[in-house]
């Protein structure tokens, strides 16, 4: 298991460094591709008592008009030690992940805490 999470970090940690970057526009187009967006937090939101509890992200534009959502389950918040949608607020930050589409609007789920990287 370990050796298994050591990879995931070394080639996470390798695929941030050379993969394309895209912004959040650019992201949004490319649904069902994994790739590494970087542009401005402008808000979120934490739904606590929603199932999951998930945190949602606001990239490249304030709600409703971002075009991409970071999607940050509960467990995955836990491990990070701070309220995202207040910490990287105003930040830009790269999130690497899978584009989805959720409701019909572009997403990135976060599976793991080391999928993000502040600038």
């Amino acid at each position: 298991m370990k050796k298994t999470f050591t990879l995931f970090i070394f080639l996470g940690s390798y695929y941030f460094l050379f993969a394309q970057t895209f912004s959040a526009e650019q992201a949004a187009k490319k649904v069902g591709d994994s790739i590494k967006v970087c542009d401005k937090i402008y808000g979120g939101r934490f739904f606590e008592t929603s199932n999951g509890s998930p945190t949602l992200l606001n990239m490249g534009a304030a709600y409703p008009a971002s075009p991409i959502t970071i999607m940050i389950p509960g467990d995955v918040r836990a491990k990070m030690g701070y309220a995202p949608e207040l910490q990287l607020k105003d930040k830009n930050v790269c999130v690497l992940g899978k584009v989805i589409l959720f409701k019909e609007k572009p997403e990135i789920i976060v599976y793991n805490i080391s999928q993000i990287q502040v600038q």
